[in-house]
């Protein structure tokens, strides 16, 4: 059986333990998913975030998911792709899947769905990212033996087929 998911989905309806927010480093919310998490989990979310004092590229931080279906929200900054930069802008992509599933554990999550970090106004490649989530999460699960259901959850088709032929 595999920990690995994908699903075509608005993560603001997710019921799981945790969704991960493609933020920015403010933590105030914004356009895309950023956005819409933000509506969706109600004005304590902000208010929440305004007292983390925002987040690094690669790192993560976790507040509650108020009014969405998840009970927390993983806040994770991924890196603005630049092609010069393609070697560190992975290594701080998978940060941002290594540090989300770090506090997933540190908080005994046993579900957790991402967004597609970064491909948004960040501009990074749908694929290479898709490629570096994956990595990334089995490399972990692998290490850290701990039994939690990770689920990539797209927005649209042209996602849902990288994920699908990545994780199969």
């Amino acid at each position: 059986m595999t920990n690995l998911h994908v699903i075509q989905a608005d993560i603001t309806k997710l019921k799981v333990d945790a969704i991960v927010n493609a933020a920015n480093r403010t933590l105030l919310g914004g356009g895309g998913v950023d956005g819409a998490i933000h509506r969706a989990a109600g004005s304590e979310l902000l208010a929440e975030c305004r007292t983390l004092k925002g987040c690094d590229t690669g790192e993560a931080k976790i507040t509650k998911g108020y009014n969405l279906p998840a009970k927390y929200v993983i806040h994770t900054v991924g890196p603005v792709y630049n092609p010069n930069f393609a070697q560190k802008d992975a290594e701080l992509l998978s940060n941002c899947y290594r540090n989300s599933l770090d506090l997933a554990k540190k908080y005994n999550l046993h579900s957790i769905a991402f967004s597609c970090i970064s491909t948004g106004v960040n501009g990074y490649p749908k694929e290479e990212a898709a490629k570096i989530a994956v990595k990334t999460t089995r490399s972990w699960l692998k290490q850290q033996k701990f039994n939690i259901e990770v689920y990539f959850c797209v927005f649209d088709s042209e996602n849902k087929a990288i994920y699908n032929k990545l994780t199969s």
